[in-house]
């Protein structure tokens, strides 16, 4: 079913947004190191076009020590990280289990604790399937030499096409995050990429498999008013609309956090249609007129000197989502700013007031995060990272060893103590929304 948000009452919401924005601190980010990645991935060939893209953290719910990092790679499948960020896994993106299945493009991934499968509880870990649109399912054993095993029942619906011809033209399931909003409920809350169409999905089991139903789908706004009277509509390329990809759910409160690439972080409440979203943050160059350049494939601005009506500190694109759970009502939201290589940090509570910035630069022979897209994050202690454990995406990877030639993707491991002493942030390490206690 699809809900689309009053038009008028949207505008002003917007309105307000744009006139009541705070202005962030002149100065400028806080750094913190990380001496902890991933091994290299490479789109290529030779790389079996391997590009990461989202980091998800499994926390072993006995011994810290033995959690997990999941990443997705697009066409390469999935990797599985220990702490140390060696890879205990790789999975090749095959074929999804359909009639008229093609082999997947994994774009981002998230964890669904306790969903029942077989008779017994399980963890899975939840993937958006771009070349398929639609989700699939891996049981997560930490026993096991290969931690991860394909759960998808065969044949679920599109997500946003309504056929495999339309499926090809890749407007479909992109970025993704868990929705669990009591015990023995789960659900995907799901993107559709090149659309402003936002998606839940409830995560069923068929017939010893997982799989998903009562599809429901919001159309978030694709223009926006300007103070200045004018409405303003973000460059893209043709036939493409400003969509969503970083996602994350406060489980406590319902609220879902989105990251419109080009726009800025929303608070959307859930279930979709209940209540009306909002814009916490814009982007620097929000209503800055571009016009789409067809030789550059680019959007450049009309006006160079042009300063629109954005925020300072959300520079486009606004990607990666997640939420860092603190006592009760408190806690962070984190959001990569690609486009200046910086992570903005929002209180968890009230107007989500913008808390201060930092930037990733490595050390010991591992590279600074740049361009990160997504990042996970864990108020749980895990192994050695015993104040919780954020992880981001790299792009490009630049290491010392690492073949500048080639197209390098991989993942960076940083101690949320370092940001919490950074930003003067609260650490708090009780088990935040963990449905397993």
């Amino acid at each position: 079913m699809n809900r689309t948000p009053k038009a008028a009452l949207a505008a002003g919401l917007l309105a307000a947004a744009l006139l009541s924005a705070v202005p962030a601190s002149a100065a400028g980010p806080e750094v913190v190191t990380t001496d902890n990645e991933t091994p290299v991935l490479y789109d290529d060939d030779r790389g079996g076009n391997a590009s990461g893209d989202d980091p998800a953290i499994w926390v072993h719910p006995h011994d810290s020590r033995k959690s997990i990092v999941i990443v997705t790679a697009k066409e390469g499948g999935l990797r599985v990280y220990d702490l140390d960020s060696r890879e205990r896994q790789s999975l090749k993106a095959v074929k999804a289990p359909r009639r008229d299945g093609v082999e997947g493009r994994y774009n981002n991934v998230d964890i669904a604790y306790g969903v029942r499968l077989g008779g017994r509880k399980v963890d899975v870990a939840v993937v958006s399937d771009r070349y398929n649109d639609q989700i699939r399912f891996f049981a997560i054993d930490p026993s096991a030499a290969e931690p991860l095993r394909e759960v998808t029942a065969p044949d679920q619906e599109f997500l946003f096409s309504p056929d495999r011809e339309t499926v090809g033209e890749e407007h479909t399931a992109y970025g993704l995050a868990v929705w669990q909003p009591e015990p023995g409920v789960s659900y995907a809350v799901v993107t559709q990429e090149g659309a402003t169409t936002l998606a839940t999905a409830r995560i069923v089991e068929r017939n010893g498999r997982l799989g998903y139903s009562k599809v429901e789908k919001l159309t978030m706004p694709s223009e926006f008013p300007l103070p200045d009277g004018k409405t303003w509509k973000p460059c893209e390329e043709p036939g493409v609309l400003p969509h969503f990809e970083g996602l994350a759910v406060d489980q406590r409160s319902g609220v879902l956090y989105a990251a419109q690439e080009d726009v800025g972080l929303w608070r959307v409440p859930l279930p979709l249609g209940s209540k009306e979203p909002k814009l916490v943050d814009k982007v620097t160059d929000f209503g800055v007129e571009d016009v789409y350049d067809e030789e550059t494939e680019e959007c450049a601005p009309v006006d160079p000197d042009a300063s629109g009506f954005g925020g300072d500190r959300l520079t486009a694109d606004a990607e990666g989502v997640d939420v860092y759970y603190g006592g009760g009502a408190t806690g962070y939201v984190i959001v990569s700013s690609q486009g200046d290589d910086t992570f903005t940090v929002y209180d968890r509570q009230g107007a989500n007031k913008a808390l201060g910035t930092f930037r990733v630069k490595g050390v010991k022979g591992v590279d600074d995060v740049n361009g990160s897209d997504g990042l996970t994050v864990t108020n749980r202690p895990v192994g050695r990272f015993t104040q919780g454990l954020l992880v981001t995406h790299d792009e490009p990877d630049t290491g010392a060893n690492v073949d500048g030639e080639r197209d390098a993707t991989n993942f960076s491991y940083v101690s949320w103590g370092d940001v919490a002493r950074a930003l003067k942030l609260k650490v708090s390490t009780d088990r935040g929304n963990d449905p397993r206690f």
